[in-house]
């Protein structure tokens, strides 16, 4: 296995309106973006759905986000499955700009090696063809040990070891993909997962499904690493944006947990809202420092764990052609796979 990166995404450089390690907006911290680079337009907000706060701490949204970037990753070859990769912004009821599906490192980070992808004609047979030895460490610590850890996320993931950025997913989208990551480090170490279920409908969290352009996605991680360290409901996981909502009140704040279950936390039970493009959202301001060691996640709540056929990846190669990879890894997500869209998940490795 090689580090292959296309030219298509090596010269793209594009921020997406994102900030270094701590984001900007809702979706992100306080500290300032970088300007967009030239081929990414200038955020521009689709209109606020209503006047004033939102109360809890939440910030609400209305209808669908104005697009910004309409693909930033192309597959430089012709596959079946590929999906746009667009980014766009909407306004809050309180005037807050925010960034949907997330603000991300792509362009910014280093690009994960590949496991499985298709756009990179990196597809083996089996574990037996994969060899990882090639890819090269991320180093957190000088004298720490090196770590190979196999990652699947539905859809995109950013992959951050004690603060350090280790490797940003290579197809941010579809076709659906698998990845190798490596880094050295000591223990005990912290893991966090920027983990974005993307949306084709930006800001109402829908994607086209079985002729339905108005679906809701759903999410999901698996990763298994060399040290013994696997997904599962140890973790900690927060969600920071839900949708698709026939009101904000179908989001109740339980403590720290935005919950959602009576609307079913997996498809086929999970409802399918009638609103179509007048659905709401209800966002969450990321936490400053939230990537790093010293962060308290103590009152997060746990991750949950789905099946392969609660993540609908049973027919998937870049999974399921490698099961000696993930063995003993289980499908991780916050409490709710089909409408909580932009999730943290954090592991204190000792």
């Amino acid at each position: 296995m090689t580090t292959r990166i296309p030219n298509c995404v090596r010269t793209t450089g594009l921020a997406l309106a994102v900030a270094g390690a701590a984001a900007t907006a809702a979706h992100a911290q306080s500290s300032p973006a970088p300007a967009p680079a030239p081929s990414a337009p200038a955020p521009s907000a689709a209109a606020p759905a209503a006047a004033g706060p939102a109360p809890g701490g939440r910030m609400i949204t209305q209808g669908l986000a104005k697009v910004t970037v309409e693909n930033f990753y192309k597959c430089p070859v012709t596959v079946s499955n590929h999906r746009v990769s667009a980014v766009g912004t909407i306004t809050a009821t309180d005037g807050t700009v925010i960034t949907v599906p997330a603000e991300v490192q792509y362009g910014k980070g280093p690009i994960a090696a590949d496991l499985y992808n298709e756009c990179t004609q990196v597809t083996p047979a089996t574990a037996k063809d994969v060899d990882a030895s090639k890819v090269p460490a991320v180093e957190v610590d000088p004298d720490g040990e090196v770590v190979t850890g196999y990652v699947v996320a539905d859809n995109y993931f950013e992959l951050y070891v004690n603060g350090k950025l280790i490797a940003v997913d290579h197809t941010p989208y579809t076709p659906f993909n698998s990845a190798i990551v490596k880094f050295k480090v000591k223990k005990p170490y912290t893991m966090a997962f920027l983990l974005v279920d993307w949306d084709e409908q930006l800001g109402i969290g829908m994607e086209l499904f079985g002729g339905n352009p108005r679906h809701p996605g759903d999410g999901g991680l698996i990763a298994r690493f060399s040290d013994g360290t696997v997904t599962d409901s140890t973790w900690k996981a927060q969600t920071f944006y839900i949708a698709p909502l026939n009101t904000p009140d179908e989001v109740v704040e339980m403590g720290n947990v935005h919950d959602t279950t009576k609307l079913g936390r997996v498809h086929p039970v999970a409802k399918k809202p009638p609103c179509a493009d007048s659905c709401y959202a209800v966002h969450y301001k990321i936490p400053d420092g939230w990537q790093g060691k010293a962060f308290d996640d103590s009152k997060w709540p746990r991750a949950y764990e789905y099946t392969d056929t609660d993540i609908g990846v049973t027919a998937l190669p870049a999974y399921t052609r490698y099961p000696e990879l993930f063995e003993g890894a289980r499908w991780i997500w916050s409490s709710n796979l089909v409408f909580d869209n932009l999730v943290i998940a954090r592991k204190t490795v000792r």
